[in-house]
């Protein structure tokens, strides 16, 4: 897991300005194992922050995904952000909805899906979503 430090060192080296309120944001997110939503991120800097807009959080929320920091999903109750995993090669995930946590898929399904001629893909994204096995135990 990466921790705080390493988090502002990659923004500042995509020449992102370290802010106290990235600070924080980046020890949210550097002690946060699983997605958070931009209003679970609002609350916590909320209680740092009086004043602080949702719109500037969320604000930072996307610089911080555009600049490879973190990662977005859209799952069903809307979008949730959280750290970039730092696999090197391109790989999707498996998600767990109940503890977070992601499993990473080795293989492109990108790589067997039938795409039509006159289409150009320049971008993909592709997550499953169910329970991992420890959150999956009191099913049985």
């Amino acid at each position: 897991m990466q921790n705080t430090e390493d988090i502002i060192s990659r923004l500042s080296a995509q020449g992102l300005r370290i802010t106290d309120q990235r600070k924080t944001l980046a020890r949210l997110f550097a002690e946060s194992p699983g997605y958070l939503s931009p209003k679970d991120v609002y609350d916590y800097m909320g209680k740092y922050y009086s004043g602080l807009s949702f719109d500037t959080v969320y604000r930072n929320l996307r610089v911080m995904e555009e600049l490879g920091v973190l990662e977005q999903v859209m799952f069903e109750e809307g979008v949730k952000f959280k750290l970039h995993c730092r696999e090197h090669d391109h790989h999707h995930h498996l998600i767990c909805l109940n503890c977070g946590k992601t499993y990473p898929i080795t293989y492109c399904p990108m790589e067997q899906t039938a795409v039509p001629d006159r289409f150009r893909v320049v971008r993909h994204k592709f997550e499953v979503f169910g329970y991992c096995e420890d959150c999956s135990e009191g099913d049985n």
